[in-house]
């Protein structure tokens, strides 16, 4: 018997989401395709200013219309096209099927609501659970992701919790419903080593509860990635640079942009006295560079490279790449 074809849950194509800034088009996402298998832990990863979350929240259709908006592509959840849907069937899906654990906690909690209440909310909308029956599993769920004594903490507002335990608050709601896919955004940013590995592995344990489930990882952090995804998407000025499976991506990177982010992250192994760093910064997103966005910070850089966008080409098996020196204009550079 043939090896069982993998179903995809997540399927995005030629995603653009731009924004008018100062009568000028910025174009935050450029051009996305990718997919996300049932069962997968999906990572995405790459600076500040990659365009990361705004396609997170293109998923979600939470762009602020205006200054943003959806340009044009599809975005599959299983057989529906999100983009398609009307306002109210996404407001079914969201909190639902699809949650979205978001970077700020707190600016995404609500000040004049208690804990308790917003995360019960989604309970009693979607789960159709009395009050009683969502307080005690947002009870439940607040001591799962590690708030002490939660029974009394349910009730508190958000300026009551420290900035660790509102992001363990934010966990407790985008999981409380079990969606089908989970999209987090930094959710380990503002917690300790112990408590993010908690989190991590409780993430991972929703998951498996469902087999058809899948989880969206965005993080600055690549050892969370090794640790935690199956894949790895590389982000950079709003398009994919590099796409790869986890162990193929870490033993093997192929764009310099990559290897760029692979070289800095720290090791005790290592004996030089200074972190490597990539030179430069990403540039504004009104400025994107012509050609290969990231040709003005590589010392790989071709002519070719300023002028031409490369095409993302599949250079081996599930590992695709965006960039001259794998195509006719650079190879066996």
């Amino acid at each position: 018997m043939g090896k069982k074809q993998r179903k995809e849950l997540l399927k995005v194509e030629n995603l653009k989401t731009h924004f008018v800034i100062e009568e000028q088009k910025a174009k935050a996402v450029d051009g996305l395709d990718f997919y996300v298998f049932e069962g997968e832990f999906f990572g995405i990863v790459g600076e500040s200013g990659s365009g990361k979350s705004v396609t997170a929240l293109s998923i979600l259709r939470l762009i602020p219309d205006p200054p943003g908006k959806i340009s044009s592509g599809k975005i599959f959840f299983g057989d529906k096209d999100l983009l398609g849907l009307s306002w109210e069937d996404m407001r079914k899906i969201r909190g639902n099927e699809i949650s979205m654990i978001f970077q700020e906690p707190m600016t995404s909690l609500n000040p004049v609501f208690t804990v308790g209440v917003q995360i019960m909310e989604p309970l009693i909308i979607h789960r159709d659970m009395d009050k009683r029956e969502a307080r005690a599993e947002a009870i439940k769920m607040l001591k799962k992701v590690g708030i002490p004594s939660p029974e009394l903490r349910v009730d508190d507002y958000p300026h009551q919790f420290s900035g660790g335990m509102r992001q363990r608050a934010m966990i407790a709601m985008a999981l409380c419903c079990n969606p089908s896919l989970l999209i987090a955004d930094e959710p380990t940013t503002a917690l300790d080593v112990t408590v993010q590995a908690q989190i991590l592995e409780l993430m991972t344990e929703i998951k498996n509860k469902r087999k058809e489930s899948a989880i969206i990882l965005i993080t600055h952090d690549l050892a969370v990635i090794a640790e935690t995804c199956d894949r790895v998407m590389v982000m950079y000025c709003g398009k994919i640079q590099e796409v790869a499976s986890t162990v193929d991506l870490f033993e093997n990177p192929l764009h310099p942009y990559t290897k760029g982010l692979m070289a800095s992250i720290p090791s005790l192994a290592k004996k030089k006295k200074r972190l490597t760093t990539i030179p430069g910064n990403v540039p504004g997103i009104l400025h994107f560079p012509p050609g290969c966005p990231f040709h003005t910070r590589c010392k790989y850089k071709m002519p070719v490279c300023e002028k031409v966008v490369p095409e993302l080409l599949k250079v081996e098996k599930d590992h695709l790449v965006r960039c001259h020196l794998y195509n006719g204009e650079g190879k066996n550079r």
